[in-house]
């Protein structure tokens, strides 16, 4: 890989994004948590109930995508400190830099993408 360093900046910058928004997000849902205690537990019949839960399942399934995508631009920082970012998981031929471009946490070259 010819330079790296604009990658590290990138990974480095949305790291510190997800770290934000995972912060963001933990805050809603103990915020909705908050407010589901002290509502009508029967969400079938109390129409904020409903609304609750709607809230709660959606900031649980962005804190599960965003701390997933976090383990990601953390596994990448560590290839680029152990000099294996840039190259494929699978078959260990360069990642093309356009693939990088687009998503510089990928482990996978575009034939091996999943």
């Amino acid at each position: 890989m010819d330079d790296p360093s604009p990658y590290r900046s990138y990974l480095e910058a949305e790291r510190r994004q997800r770290l934000g928004l995972i912060t963001k997000l933990r805050t809603s849902i103990d915020a909705a948590s908050d407010a589901r205690q002290d509502s009508n537990v029967d969400d079938e019949h109390d129409p904020e109930g409903s609304t609750i839960a709607f809230e709660l399942s959606q900031a649980s399934t962005l804190l599960r995508a965003s701390s997933d995508r976090l383990a990601e631009i953390e596994a990448a920082l560590n290839r680029l400190d152990d000099g294996s970012y840039g190259y494929c998981a699978a078959c260990g031929n360069p990642i093309p830099p356009g693939r990088l471009e687009a998503l510089p946490w990928t482990l996978y070259c575009v034939e091996h993408a999943r």
